[in-house]
């Protein structure tokens, strides 16, 4: 079983707390700025192991009489069909696929804002008629000249002044984004100087889990954040602001520091005051507040900044990362002090994959066990140690036979006859829909199928690149993965 590093139930309930005391502070309106992900925040439920993936949303269902959403969307990423690297959607259908997912939550969305519009554009035209069909409203907010340096034009009719003004109609906006570069904050400030030209002086915070501001800035914790944004060139740091004005040691990240004097000289503009010293002073995250096994979490970001390793490698191998990335990954290991032979399932992954010369994997089960499989003429090799992990799970004989033969050949006609397939393997999701079959007349096979959620949290290691079905199968499962920097039969794309 594995072990527990926060209270998620603690969690939720002091998040609850500080958001209504940060409403309370202003005239009860609040626009909070989301960083990070407000669903499926598995780096999150990683390195802290008990955090819910979800714990932001259930969050904001607690509380969803409060709150409305507000997403923004930078026009220019619209029209070059910018794509979210993890879903490999675009921004336009992440959108789209956020607001289903809002309104599915039972979650209530006022709003886009279009930042950065500069002038129409047919594919941004299309996407906000899309939105308007749909009962979406949307506002246009434009690029400001000097933004965000030219502080005088910025707090003018010219600047914020010329923006369309969201209107809102709840205490709480949460303002969220496909991606970074949307302009979330500019959204923020525009909002702020529209309400207190009506009189209302509404207010603003941050909302990120990482880093942490009250772990060290040293600890793991706060290193796997830098591992899984090494792209971005985010550094933790001291916020010698808060240091300053409070006495009080917190981390918070380069990009909030370096743009507080900023922040700070236009909120005086707006308010004839500035509500916050810090840039930690904005920020209403109490995740630090709800680890309840500190040395649990130590490990996990370790073996989080491990796997960052490998995913840097991987994504220079195919030329989205630059070598500095895959250097400063393997700088946060040497700083916590681990290595990839940290990792078990790394080694026993290879060595198979030396012994046989084929494909392999391995995946390593929470209880410790490692199993692996090799790519054959039937089965690919995720496949084939998913197999052999079930039966571990369920104490059923290596050499026992799951799914009927007679259950798989129909598949191999399938994918090379009609669906006009060259790879006649069987992959892992079809062999698990064949497994869910074959449990309907075999007891052994409906208890090695009654194994798969206590797949979730395992680790694997892959020889090869994965294709993209087989990766994104282990990732529903839950399943933590690391590859080489391999292609698989030297090709340059897997699917």
């Amino acid at each position: 079983m594995n072990k527990i590093a926060f209270d998620n139930k603690l969690y939720l309930s002091i998040q609850r707390q500080k958001i209504e005391e940060r409403i309370a502070s202003f005239d009860g309106k609040l626009y909070i700025e989301f960083g990070g992900k407000l669903f499926d925040d598995y780096h999150a439920s990683r390195v802290l192991p008990g955090f819910a993936p979800d714990s932001k949303i259930q969050l904001l269902i607690g509380m969803k009489d409060k709150v409305e959403i507000l997403v923004v969307v930078n026009t220019n990423h619209i029209k070059s069909n910018k794509v979210r690297g993890d879903l490999g959607i675009t921004y336009e259908t992440e959108v789209m696929r956020l607001i289903d997912a809002y309104h599915v939550a039972g979650l209530y969305v006022s709003s886009v804002v279009l930042s950065f519009y500069e002038e129409s554009n047919p594919q941004v035209e299309s996407f906000k008629h899309k939105l308007e069909i749909n009962g979406i409203k949307v506002y246009k907010h434009y690029r400001i000249a000097g933004y965000p340096q030219s502080i005088p034009l910025i707090v003018s009719e010219e600047g914020l002044g010329k923006n369309e003004y969201v209107k809102t109609t709840r205490p709480l906006v949460i303002v969220t984004a496909p991606g970074p570069g949307s302009g979330k904050m500019a959204t923020c400030l525009s909002q702020l100087y529209h309400d207190n030209k009506r009189g209302l002086s509404a207010g603003y915070a941050k909302y990120e889990t990482f880093p942490v501001w009250n772990l060290p800035l040293s600890h793991p914790v706060n290193l796997a954040y830098e591992a899984a944004t090494v792209d971005l060139h985010d550094m933790n740091m001291i916020d010698h602001y808060h240091l300053e004005n409070y006495g009080i040691t917190a981390v918070n990240y380069n990009r909030d520091i370096e743009v507080f004097p900023l922040l700070k000289a236009i909120f005086e503009k707006i308010y004839g005051r500035s509500p916050y010293n810090s840039p930690t002073d904005m920020g209403v995250n109490m995740v630090g507040f709800a680890i309840i096994d500190d040395e649990v979490a130590r490990e996990a970001s370790k073996q989080e900044i491990i796997r960052r390793y490998f995913t840097a490698k991987k994504a220079n191998f195919l030329g989205k990362f630059n070598d500095d990335c895959v250097d400063k990954t393997e700088m946060l290991m040497n700083q916590t002090g681990v290595s990839i032979e940290d990792r078990p399932c790394v080694s026993a992954c290879l060595k198979k994959a030396e012994l046989t010369g084929e494909p392999c994997t391995s995946i390593q089960l929470n209880d410790g066990r490692i199993v692996t499989g090799k790519r054959t003429s039937l089965l690919g090799a995720t496949a084939a140690s998913l197999l052999n992990a079930l039966k571990l799970l369920a104490n059923i004989p290596d050499d026992e036979l799951l799914i009927s033969p007679e259950l798989i050949k129909p598949i191999q006609v399938l994918k090379t006859g009609p669906l006009k397939n060259h790879n006649t393997r069987i992959r892992a999701e079809e062999i698990l829909i064949a497994l869910s079959i074959q449990a309907n007349s075999s007891e052994n096979a409906k208890k090695a199928f009654d194994q798969l959620p206590n797949l979730y949290g395992c680790e694997f290691h892959s020889s090869v690149i994965l294709s993209t079905t087989d990766y994104s199968t282990l990732n529903r499962l839950g399943i933590h993965i690391t590859e080489e920097s391999v292609s698989y039969a030297k090709k340059l794309y897997n699917k």
